[in-house]
């Protein structure tokens, strides 16, 4: 049967039960992050946060848009397009000064 984006290919999709343990692990991910900004300051803290908020992305981005199942062309896209965004995003920090504040 053809799908609603023009192939007859099948592909793997996560279980219900695999969404409640990815859902689980952000759950758990969201609490580290909270507790951490009461125990922790400082640079560590920054770091830390940015480090979870990377891998709670990668796997919203990987999981819950399915770029894990679907052909790999996606998933180059997507990261191309984040690595272009980001590096706008940090290009226009740079040149309004934030990190000399």
């Amino acid at each position: 049967m053809e799908g609603a984006h023009g192939s007859a290919v099948s592909h793997a999709h996560p279980s219900p039960r695999e969404y409640v343990r990815i859902g689980a692990i952000l759950a758990v991910l969201t609490a580290i992050e909270v507790a951490a900004s009461y125990t922790i300051g400082g640079a560590v803290l920054i770091a830390l946060l940015l480090t979870l908020a990377v891998i709670k992305f990668s796997m919203v981005a990987l999981w819950f848009m399915h770029l894990k199942f679907d052909d790999r062309r996606y998933a180059r896209f997507f990261v191309m397009g984040v690595s272009l965004a980001v590096t706008l995003f940090l290009i226009v920090l740079m040149v309004s000064k934030v990190f000399l504040r």
